[in-house]
């Protein structure tokens, strides 16, 4: 018998998808980089799933490229996208409300956009 392992309380609120394991996985993993065949592997989607909207991503701002580790580019949550600062607010937020967890801090998830130099 296969043990269920609980969804994070992202994927309960928003459905499992390849676009939202991804980010799922984003969020847990913060601190650190990885090339997009471990990103792929970690979030339990196909490499092929993670092409199809890595670039997006990339030129929205939410990830970043960190370094080059051999024929290897490596990349991480952007920490400076105020995009990428609120899922990570939200995420964490929903969690807290699932195990019941209160929260007095009045934290605004929403500020102001940083020009991304887009045209």
């Amino acid at each position: 018998m296969k043990h269920e392992e609980s969804k994070p309380a992202f994927l309960e609120y928003f459905g499992d998808t390849p676009k939202l394991r991804f980010l799922d996985f984003l969020i847990g993993n913060h601190f650190f980089d990885f090339n997009m065949t471990d990103m792929a592997r970690e979030a339990n989607i196909s490499y092929n799933s993670l092409k199809t909207f890595f670039e997006e991503f990339l030129k929205k701002g939410i990830i970043i490229k960190t370094r080059r580790v051999g024929k290897s580019d490596m990349y991480k949550l952007n920490m400076e996208s105020a995009t990428a600062q609120n899922f990570l607010r939200f995420a964490w937020f929903l969690t807290k409300q699932d195990l019941g967890i209160e929260d007095h801090e009045d934290v605004s998830i929403i500020q102001e956009p940083v020009s991304q130099g887009y045209n």
